[in-house]
């Protein structure tokens, strides 16, 4: 049976994991310089998402960047990337730049409208609030993002008249269905872009210098990666924890980094597998040697 998402309205309110105010005469070359796509394409969408890489290409973090009010200023947000990570990985290459960094995370809250019809055009920017196009699964929906001490705003709230409120395991299912990646869970640190197929949406191969750039360019030409961000479906109740390894036989061909029940009786997740060690292979299992149980739902 195919992982689908519903597309009647719904909406799912959350708070930002990061939420940064970025300031300064320099703040826009500087942020163009760290972040892995290009920020001349804010004007068109109201933001761009993309990541945060280590020297290696390693991802950190991911968000979105937006720009603010004021001349040389922008916001930074995610769902899951910690708000000290991002900070701290800027923070650290400000060297003589006028650039300035303020945590706002506890100051803002956000509503997700989960619709194919929003998901096609943005609609103006609300009177008090951010609005900007988001990644909760194959729709792409909207964000609204307001300071808590001003209110939800009167337009979200007519927006979301009517319309099913949905919970945290219903947007893990949502966008574990789409296969979209939470940053650091299903790719971390030790994960490149390209191996959680970001390369398409969070990757600029034309704007020029990053940090990281000259490993995401020698991936491109080398045109495939060794393990790959696949997802998955099991029959009974999820595993009790993640990660957890998944093996072909007695060889662990990789592990489990998030999970969800399917809302059936079963379970679907995505997991990092290594591309050699399934060997064309759609059965994995648990545990070495045990009665495959789990199925890939995606091809290398």
């Amino acid at each position: 049976m195919p992982i689908t998402n519903s597309t009647s309205p719904a909406f799912f309110r959350w708070r930002p994991a990061c939420w940064l105010s970025v300031t300064g005469s320099d703040a826009a070359s500087f942020l163009q310089g760290q972040f892995t796509n290009d920020l001349r394409a804010i004007e068109a969408s109201h933001a761009v998402y993309g990541l945060w890489l280590n020297v290696k290409g390693k991802v950190l973090a991911d968000s979105f960047v937006g720009r603010g009010a004021g001349k040389g200023e922008f916001w930074i947000g995610s769902y899951h990337s910690p708000a000290d990570v991002i900070r701290v990985r800027l923070e650290n290459f400000i060297i003589a730049d006028d650039v300035v960094i303020t945590d706002e995370t506890e100051a803002w809250a956000a509503v997700s409208v989960l619709d194919e019809g929003v998901s096609s055009v943005i609609p103006p920017d609300f009177a008090a609030g951010i609005v900007f196009r988001g990644r909760r699964d194959a729709t792409g929906g909207i964000e609204c993002v307001y300071r808590i001490a001003e209110g939800e705003p009167a337009g979200l709230t007519g927006m979301i008249a009517g319309a099913r409120e949905l919970n945290g395991e219903d947007i893990a299912r949502r966008r574990i269905a789409a296969g979209i990646p939470a940053i650091p869970r299903d790719a971390g640190a030790g994960d490149l872009p390209n191996e959680a197929s970001l390369e398409a949406e969070a990757i600029s191969y034309t704007k020029g210098c990053y940090l990281g750039q000259e490993v995401m360019a020698r991936l491109k030409s080398m045109g495939q990666v060794r393990r790959r961000l696949v997802r998955v479906r099991g029959a009974n109740s999820p595993p009790p924890g993640v990660p957890a390894p998944l093996f072909v036989g007695a060889r662990q061909a990789g592990d489990l980094r998030s999970v969800v029940g399917d809302g059936a009786g079963g379970w679907i997740g995505l997991a990092m597998v290594s591309l050699l060690a399934l060997g064309g292979s759609t059965a994995l299992s648990l545990a070495a040697e045990a009665p495959p149980r789990v199925t890939v739902l995606d091809g290398p």
